[in-house]
């Protein structure tokens, strides 16, 4: 016969497995949370890579197109329409100075924000250049 209250009944439900897996996700929850931001600013930074050297080859197609006449405003203009506004902040562009040179270059460089485009940025900066021959001399 078993009584209420018995100390065989209290050891018995001390050692039983009730309720871990809740205790081991509270655990596991900040370790979770930190992995899927980290992979969120992996993946911001592999955006921007990707955003400047799109806008440096849009750019330097632009500039060579335009021939002799007006490289820079051609480039400045065909980067700043390819990127988004949150990057376009924080781009640096060097088109080419002269309208004279064999090879037209473009520097992009971009700082990848932090968490949300356009909230804050890393002082990462993320850097792409193009280049092709120059036309129409």
């Amino acid at each position: 016969m078993r009584t209420t209250g018995a100390p065989g009944g209290i050891r018995a439900r001390l050692r039983s497995d009730r309720g871990q897996l809740i205790v081991e996700f509270t655990g596991m929850v900040p370790i979770i949370l930190v992995t899927l931001v980290l992979l969120w600013q992996a993946v911001l930074v592999g955006y921007t890579f990707t955003l400047a050297s799109g806008a440096a080859d849009e750019g330097v197609r632009k500039a060579v197109a335009a021939g002799a006449w007006g490289r820079t405003a051609q480039c400045e203009d065909a980067v700043h329409e390819r990127l988004p506004g949150a990057w376009e902040g924080s781009a640096d562009i060097r088109c080419p100075a002269s309208d004279t040179d064999d090879v037209v270059t473009v520097k992009v460089t971009l700082k990848a924000p932090a968490l949300f485009p356009g909230f804050a940025d890393l002082p990462i900066p993320v850097e792409a250049t193009a280049g092709a021959a120059a036309e129409g001399k």
